[in-house]
């Protein structure tokens, strides 16, 4: 049996391949070699899973890797191009960053909540003043995203006070944790009743946009928008406009429709919106966390076994019953 190829995609740091001496050849390729290196490799790692270029390789002649795994919870820089090609397995990072992203979430509803960007301002300029700040405990959240991420959110949220609706691709009406999983279908009455919306869904042709100028019109005055899926999720400049008119009090975006977000966006200044680099995940450790959940897959790939965390190329993630 020859040596399986593991292709990198690289991205600094590179991960801690030891594991794989004596297992696997493993080669190393850029956004502009990849397209080349592509036929030789058994297993592509995109480790700069922020990159394109996988997308852009794919159609290229020659064969293609059987297993593709993105170190990210969204796959949307795979697709569609991947979904045509029956005999490549694409697996993702599930798992690996549900409780973080939800104790970002945590701390983005309660800095907003008790006002700590006002109080950091008000200590910069020495003055004192007192202020009132809202209760989280009796509000409530909408979580749109029912897979894990969004499910450790609604969690976090629960633990606080706040009562949750989580919205997701399928209605459930027995779940045990949060009563019943609705529908994007009815997102708009929901919003209309959240003090929170939350948006962690994965990116997909149905997604793209739901939170647009009519779906911020339909939020109280008092809510709060966050969006840690994608940026595609959002049309910026309704959210923008939102903000502007007080149509709703506040925002935090962790991902934006274009990345790094550039310096002549309007979004910089906008009164009310908190932003972040794409960064709601990413704590001391996670890319050791993510390089053991690899080869941890890889151990089953080389054993023959049943790979952990396969996406549904159609849907576009990983099904809950996987």
């Amino acid at each position: 049996m020859s040596e399986t190829c593991v292709l990198v995609l690289d991205a600094e740091p590179l991960p801690r391949l030891d594991r794989l001496a004596g297992r696997a050849r493993v080669i190393h390729a850029d956004e502009q070699t990849l397209a080349a290196q592509l036929p030789s490799a058994d297993v592509l790692l995109v480790w700069d899973f922020l990159s394109d270029a996988v997308r852009r390789a794919w159609p290229g002649e020659g064969p293609r890797p059987r297993w593709v795994h993105t170190p990210s919870a969204g796959v949307d820089r795979l697709l569609p191009e991947l979904a045509d090609s029956p005999d490549t397995v694409i697996t993702n990072a599930r798992g690996v960053f549900d409780q973080p992203i939800a104790e970002y979430v945590l701390g983005l509803v309660l800095a907003m909540a008790k006002d700590f960007r006002g109080t950091w301002e008000l200590q910069r300029q020495r003055r004192w003043r007192h202020r009132e700040t809202f209760r989280v405990g009796g509000t409530r959240a909408t979580v749109v995203g029912s897979g894990p991420i969004g499910r450790e959110i609604g969690r976090a949220l629960l633990a606080l006070g706040v009562g949750v609706d989580l919205v997701g691709r399928t209605a459930r009406d027995s779940d045990p944790e949060f009563g019943r999983v609705h529908t994007t279908e009815e997102l708009p009455r929901l919003v209309a009743e959240a003090d929170w919306v939350v948006c962690v869904a994965p990116l997909t042709a149905q997604s793209a946009g739901m939170f647009d100028a009519a779906m911020f019109a339909r939020m109280k005055p008092e809510a709060h928008f966050i969006n840690v899926g994608r940026g595609q999720h959002v049309v910026e400049d309704d959210l923008v406009d939102a903000l502007l008119t007080h149509r709703i009090r506040g925002a935090a975006l962790d991902v934006f429709a274009e990345e790094p977000l550039p310096a002549g966006s309007r979004l910089w200044d906008v009164p009310g919106l908190l932003i972040s680099p794409h960064m709601c995940g990413d704590t001391v450790g996670w890319r050791d966390d993510l390089t053991e959940q690899f080869l941890d897959n890889f151990d089953r790939w080389e054993a023959g076994e049943p790979l952990h965390n396969v996406v549904d190329k159609q849907l576009g993630y990983v099904p809950a019953s996987r």
